[in-house]
This record gives C-alpha cells, structure tokens and sequence, in this order.
C-alpha cells in the first residue's frame, strides 16, 4: 500500500507541476524515487511538524498543491491546531497524509500509537477524510484527493495484511464497498486494516456481507442507512478508538435515520498495557482473529431473541483458519 501511495505521489507530480511533497523527516527510502525524479518537488522540513504545517499553508496559498507526510501520531495529533487553523478555516488544498496509524509502530510506546486521528478530524469543519484498506483502494484515494482543491486526510495504516480487493477499484466519496453480499442477518462494516480481518470473520456467518469503507468523512448517508434498515445487525470494525471513528458515525447515522442494532469493535478508552509488536498489540486489545471472534460474539448474544443463532465454532473455542 506505501509503494501504491509513493507510485500515485510521482504519478500526480508529474501531471500536475504544482505538486510538492513535505515531510517532517519521515519516509526515508519511500520517498528514494520521488527525489531522484522531482527533486525541486521533495523539501524535508525536518523535525518541525507544526513549522511544517504552516509552510504547506502558505504554498497552497501562492497556488501549489502541497502533501504533508508524517506519522499519524505527528500529522494530524502533534499538529492538530495548526491543521485546524493554517488549514482546515481557510478551506486550503493540503493533501494530510498520516503513516503507522494504529499500532504499527507498537514496539516504540503510547507516543507512536495512533487510534485518535480520525475523531480528531471528524470534528473539524472542511477536512475529508480517506482510510484505503489495500493499494487498489489506496490508488483512488489519492485520485480522490487530488481532484479537490480542499483539505484531505489520508490514513494508512498496517500495510502487509493482504490485497482485499484482486484488481483496480474506483469509489466515490461517501461511498461504502460492498466486499461480501448477504441475506440481510449481520452486516460488517470495516475500514483500513480491519477490512481484512472482517472477511476473515464474516466466513463464520452463514449469509453475512461485509463493506469497505475507504471514505470516513463523508460518508453516504443514504447508502449508510439503507444498509443499516437492511440488516438485522451491523457491527464495525476499526483499528482506532470506538469513540468518533467508524462505528460512531454509523451509529450516529442509524440512530438519526433507520434505527438499528450496531456493535463497535475498535480500540477501548484506554492505552495499551506495554509497548510490543503489532500483533501483540491486535491482540491485547482484542482485535486479533480470536479477540474479533469473542467480541462479536458477545454483540450477537446481546440483542437477545434473534435470527443470528451463534455458529457451533464459537461455542466449542474452534475459530475458522484466516484467509491467506
């Protein structure tokens, strides 16, 4: 997915020659092509995020079309004022590009882990936001991007967890993709990483379907709650906080249009326990295959009397092998 980010970065620099790429000394060998083939285009700013964010503000405002990369935890949480103010208040073309969201940089602490960003920013007027699931979705979201002349945040997060799409996808703003199609029993819902991991889950669910959703802000309303009238239950997958992210908007959506059943599954109001591995950390809070497994089924149990009765696998501990 890095590599998809890195290929449509050169692609959209050579297209448009207003393009410039700042980082905030992050990236490294990402960014090896980019300065061997547009080097007046590459301008590290150094160990100075907030300084960076005012820099790319004053290019977009002389009529360039700046990328701000950082690591999610830096770009948009260190600078959050700055992208609100310099940024987001004066409605500026700013591509936001935020790596490592989530705990892909588990083993360096709390100060690295990111599973605030996207309520962060869903809270600030005139920013969109992008969170790809693979380098299929990855690709159109910088097209998405780049066709605005407004602000953008892009999230990546884990991206070795596997292609969830086989080819080249096109999606709009708003729109959710539809990954698995079902009898209208339980619908997942997922972003970023944890697409993966709801196809993953959805195979012990007889009739589930499941939904991508590259696009968090906005969302489709309209598509969002005629899922939501045709299910009997969804549950949200995110690896970030259930407060703000993805299961809170579909909720705040559902509760507003066509009340139904959901379930968040996501990162719980606390930090994690010790710095480790990524899988670790999945799995610490719960959204490993077995944690992801356990949680929904509680979620089912909840509603009570239901259409959902729970697959024999969850009753005798045996969970269904993750698809390679």
């Amino acid at each position: 997915m890095r590599n998809a980010f890195s290929a449509a970065l050169i692609k959209a620099a050579q297209k448009d020659e207003r393009v410039i790429l700042l980082t905030g000394d992050h990236g490294y060998a990402l960014f090896d092509e980019i300065r061997r083939l547009l080097p007046d285009r590459y301008l590290n700013v150094g160990v100075a995020e907030q300084n960076m964010v005012g820099v790319a503000a004053g290019f977009a405002k002389a009529g360039l079309r700046p990328i701000l990369y950082g690591l999610s935890a830096f770009v948009p949480i260190r600078v959050l004022e700055q992208i609100k103010l310099d940024i987001c208040y004066e409605e500026l073309p700013v591509v936001m590009v935020g790596d490592g969201a989530g705990f892909v940089y588990g083993a360096l602490g709390a100060s690295h882990h990111c599973t605030e960003d996207i309520s962060a920013l869903r809270a600030i007027p005139n920013v969109r936001i992008l969170s790809p699931a693979d380098a299929h979705e990855m690709t159109h979201a910088m097209e998405l991007a780049f066709s605005l002349e407004r602000p953008v945040y892009l999230r990546i997060g884990k991206c070795d967890v596997g292609a969830v799409h086989k080819g080249p996808i096109k999606y709009d703003w708003g729109e959710l993709i539809e990954m698995r199609s079902g009898n209208g029993g339980v619908g997942f819902i997922a972003t970023g990483s944890m697409v993966k991991a709801a196809l993953n889950e959805a195979r012990r669910w007889e009739g589930s379907s499941v939904w991508s959703a590259p696009s968090l802000k906005p969302l489709d309303i309209e598509q969002v709650a005629t899922i939501c009238r045709n299910h009997r239950a969804i549950i949200t997958l995110e690896e970030h906080s259930i407060y703000g992210g993805l299961g809170a908007a579909i909720a705040e959506i559902s509760s507003t249009y066509t009340p139904c059943w959901v379930g968040r599954i996501g990162v719980n109001d606390r930090f994690a326990q010790y710095a480790g591995s990524y899988g670790y950390l999945r799995s610490e809070h719960g959204l490993d295959p077995a944690g992801i497994s356990r949680q929904v089924d509680e979620l089912i149990e909840r509603i009570g009397p239901t259409n959902l009765p729970l697959p024999k696998a969850s009753r005798t501990g045996v969970l269904v092998p993750e698809i390679t």
